[in-house]
């Protein structure tokens, strides 16, 4: 008798893989220094922004920031999973898109960042979702193509 279950098709890791988890995790990492800059903004700082920033950056609340803080964190230890080829990469960057788009929900449909901003504005907002979602999606070819453990 044969054994039906045959082990999964192993696909070679292609040689830009570890450019683009190196890239993944600076991209994460200047997000997670956004985050603490944001964090320590001291009222003098917060003084010297535009009065229209200054209303905007007080009138962020807290779950908004605990989105942005989820974001940048589980982005980074995605990248980090995704260096060391673990499957939780996926997890984690699944985690890391959600926590943007609560935070982008914010800023597109709660906040008046537009009107601040300006069209500009809207560039780095959209540049966060998509590469989150290139994330998700690159860690889930991995997960298929059986390139981690």
């Amino acid at each position: 008798m044969t054994d039906s279950k045959q082990a999964p098709e192993i696909i070679a890791i292609p040689r830009w893989f570890k450019i683009a988890a190196i890239l993944a995790l600076v991209w994460n990492l200047l997000g997670v220094a956004a985050f603490i800059d944001h964090m320590m903004m001291t009222s003098e700082k917060i003084a010297q922004l535009p009065v229209a920033e200054q209303a905007l950056y007080a009138a962020v609340p807290l779950w908004a920031t605990f989105a942005f803080g989820v974001a940048v964190f589980t982005g980074a230890l995605g990248s980090v999973a995704l260096l060391m080829k673990k499957r939780i990469c996926y997890k984690l960057f699944v985690f890391s898109f959600i926590g943007v788009v609560v935070q982008m929900f914010h800023s597109f449909f709660i906040s008046n960042s537009y009107e601040v901003y300006g069209p500009g504005g809207t560039i780095m907002p959209i540049m966060l979702i998509a590469i989150t979602l290139l994330l998700v999606r690159f860690a889930a070819k991995g997960n298929s193509n059986n390139w981690f453990s």
